[in-house]
């Protein structure tokens, strides 16, 4: 009956099919007042790629249409290891076990929806078998969360990845590429706009004025709907606003809504998000702050990528030694600089001041050199290279610390994800 290799003890197992070995009462429903009894013959020892799982055959069996639940996972029984054998995902098996163990779904985050799907197809966990073996024991309550329409909070989460995660569908992936293409034109239009030869497309009565302005109000509102969506999925309000790039992107869209606002209020002369006001008006201030904020926009293109947040991390790490390498870049100009003035400030006008000075051991000792200050006087000269000197020795001796740090946490990091 069975071929080489199955389990044949598994014929001589007492059944449980009887309502007081299964828990079971004769309608199909759990019988809460005969518990179910776990004994050496049957307990189920499961490998998932090395990994050992211990269950029982009773609580596979309560779903028979699935592999495990029914006589065919059989034929992946291994005498050597005298359990059954699956070379399959582990992550996923843990989540498709916890179907077993509770009669409730849930989907590793972490696994991409391709993957655990084929894992679901295996082990024949579809979701007419779950939904027909929940209403055959006669608790419709056990049915996975993935088969009952108008759970807001799994579709939270489905929605919260497919934003924050483009491995998780084609579709978020999709998404992702819409988004970066978006920034760019974003970006394209904020540098076109103060160009010189293209500046008087964004003035209204230019023939291309409304298709640039069209396309700058579908660019904001495509921002807009995004961060809705992940305001209103996001796991807690008070982590959505702990977020920097949340915050960021706040920021990108505000000067957008501020100068519709000033347009409504103050009536002035307004060419996309350019809003053309004297300079004595009073909110021309506050609208150029606003103007300030686009730039953020480029900053969008940190969340598309996971090696830029990685750098972001791994000097959050490394905070020690830049704190070090700063205050020291602060000892050596101030000492340098005050002793630069006190030398060229008779003979060299250029070293008026100690902050010019701070400023010419800053460029020096970072090897920069830009030539706008220079000593005049043999001893500001002599001085001038001891500096130089000093800034060689200052850059190679920390950053070596620095660099070694940030492999080592790059490599932790890289690992982790």
């Amino acid at each position: 009956m069975f071929k080489s290799g199955y389990r044949r003890d598994v014929l001589h197992r007492k059944p449980t099919n009887s309502a007081e070995d299964t828990g079971l009462n004769h309608n199909g429903g759990k019988n809460s007042a005969v518990p179910i009894r776990t004994t050496t013959a049957d307990l189920c020892y499961i490998n998932v790629s090395g990994k050992q799982y211990i269950t029982t055959h009773s609580c596979l069996e309560q779903y028979p249409l699935t592999l495990l639940g029914s006589p065919d996972k059989e034929i992946y029984w291994m005498p050597e290891l005298k359990s059954y054998y699956f070379n399959r995902n582990r992550d996923c098996f843990e989540s498709i076990l916890t179907f077993y163990q509770t009669g409730r779904e849930f989907r590793p985050l972490s696994v991409d929806d391709e993957i655990y799907e084929a894992e679901r197809k295996f082990f024949r966990i579809e979701l007419k078998a779950r939904a027909d073996t929940a209403l055959s024991l006669g608790d419709a309550s056990s049915m996975s969360p993935l088969c009952c329409e108008g759970d807001w909070k799994n579709t939270k989460k489905r929605i919260h990845r497919f934003l924050m995660d483009p491995r998780c569908s084609r579709w978020a992936t999709a998404w992702h590429i819409m988004d970066i293409l978006f920034i760019c034109i974003s970006i394209t239009l904020l540098v076109m706009e103060t160009d010189d030869n293209v500046k008087n497309m964004f003035q209204e009565g230019h023939p291309f004025y409304n298709y640039i302005y069209g396309l700058n109000i579908l660019v904001i509102a495509f921002f807009t709907a995004d961060l809705l969506v992940r305001f209103v999925t996001w796991p807690g309000l008070l982590n959505f606003w702990k977020n920097l790039f949340n915050i960021l992107d706040i920021l990108s869209i505000l000067p957008f809504y501020v100068s519709l606002i000033a347009e409504a209020f103050e009536d002035p002369t307004v060419t996309g998000e350019v809003v053309e006001l004297e300079q004595g008006h009073k909110s021309y201030v506050v609208l150029r702050v606003c103007r300030i904020f686009r730039i953020v926009r480029v900053f969008k293109f940190i969340r598309h990528s996971q090696d830029l947040i990685m750098i972001i991390k791994v000097v959050g790490h490394a905070k020690k030694e830049l704190c070090l390498l700063i205050l020291l870049l602060f000892i050596f100009s101030v000492s340098f600089g005050s002793l630069m003035y006190y030398i060229e400030q008779d003979d060299n006008e250029q070293f008026s001041t100690i902050m010019q000075g701070c400023w010419w051991a800053i460029v020096t000792i970072t090897t920069i050199g830009y030539g706008d200050i220079a000593p005049t006087t043999w001893l500001g000269k002599i001085v001038g290279s001891l500096v130089l000197t000093m800034g060689i020795v200052f850059l190679a001796l920390p950053m070596t610390i620095i660099v070694g740090k940030f492999s080592t946490v790059y490599e932790k990091e890289k690992g982790k994800d």
